[in-house]
């Protein structure tokens, strides 16, 4: 298939220390400012629109995406790191692989841990796991009521006010480290919103990342058994719902291969089988951080925005 083509000229571009021409960042970024919202705390949104958005008529997939103030300019981030999602559109628009899209940045707030731990997970774990968990975000999950914004509040505005292709094939959502948590839990949540959803460096733990390493031996057994509890009870359907996850191996990512290897057994019992609808990718020697994602960003975008 194409797209397994493209996909394949992208790792190697990306591979080793072959560079890829770096086209200039184009399209249009939109600050939306701070939005008011009747179910979480108001938070400022920034959109990237595609080049020729105002010149023309098409409508546009579009990725709602986490943290979304490191994704597009380095003196608002965090940490002094962009993802560079601009140009990194602008690179796959340069070899001809996936559509163009819009993108949604949702900027993080204060309780991003709790916003971004997954309540239906959460909800299976073991009494003194999710206390862990609880006590390592200062208090309990609010995920349901972020997803509940996203969906109720956020979407429905953007399709409104900008030309998207609204449906499932073309809704996507994406996140790393905690927000590839609540990016897997939204395919979930809302199987017929999201119809794909890229998680990179997933947060397998759970727990807050200053104690990531000292869960007990059989964290990654407690955390797949709830996440497989959870995945039964909803409704994803992995014939339409399509999965791209990955980790690195340095930093807080080395606490996560136990858990990414017992995740893919359950993802595989629900049906999710390498290829089209699921991809899941090992960087070896790369770290957690905006960086190592930045480098790495072409290659989930590539699956997101695959012509089938």
């Amino acid at each position: 298939m194409r797209w397994i083509r493209m996909l394949g000229l992208v790792l190697a571009m990306l591979a080793g220390n072959a560079t890829m021409a770096q086209p200039p960042s184009s399209g249009r970024l939109v600050e939306m400012g701070e939005l008011p919202s009747a179910l979480v705390g108001p938070r400022a949104v920034t959109l990237w629109l595609p080049p020729g958005y105002e010149r023309g008529r098409d409508r546009y997939p579009v990725i709602y995406m986490h943290d979304g103030q490191n994704l597009f300019d380095a003196k608002k981030t965090n940490f002094g790191v962009e993802w560079g999602m601009d140009e990194a559109m602008a690179r796959l628009a340069s070899l001809g692989i996936g559509r163009a899209a819009i993108i949604v940045g949702i900027h993080s707030t204060a309780l991003r841990y709790r916003e971004y731990m997954p309540r239906g997970v959460y909800d299976r774990l073991p009494p003194a796991y999710a206390k862990l968990v609880r006590d390592s975000h200062d208090g309990e999950p609010v995920s349901d009521a972020y997803l509940r914004f996203i969906v109720e509040e956020l979407k429905p505005r953007i399709d409104r006010a900008y030309r998207t292709r609204p449906g499932r094939a073309d809704t996507a959502i994406m996140g790393s480290s905690m927000g590839g948590l609540i990016s897997i839990y939204a395919l979930g949540r809302y199987p017929e919103i999201f119809g794909q959803a890229a998680a990179l460096s997933v947060h397998w733990p759970l727990v807050g990342a200053q104690a990531a390493g000292n869960v007990p031996p059989d964290a990654p057994a407690i955390v797949t058994t709830a996440f497989a509890a959870w995945l039964k009870d909803s409704r994803v359907d992995p014939r339409v719902n399509r999965l791209y996850i990955d980790h690195g191996t340095a930093t807080i990512d080395a606490f996560y291969p136990p858990f990414a290897r017992a995740m893919e057994g359950v993802l595989a019992t629900r049906g999710w089988r390498t290829g089209y609808a699921f991809q899941s990718r090992i960087f070896t020697g790369t770290a957690h951080d905006e960086r190592a994602w930045a480098e790495r960003a072409d290659i989930p975008l590539a699956f997101l925005l695959a012509r089938p």
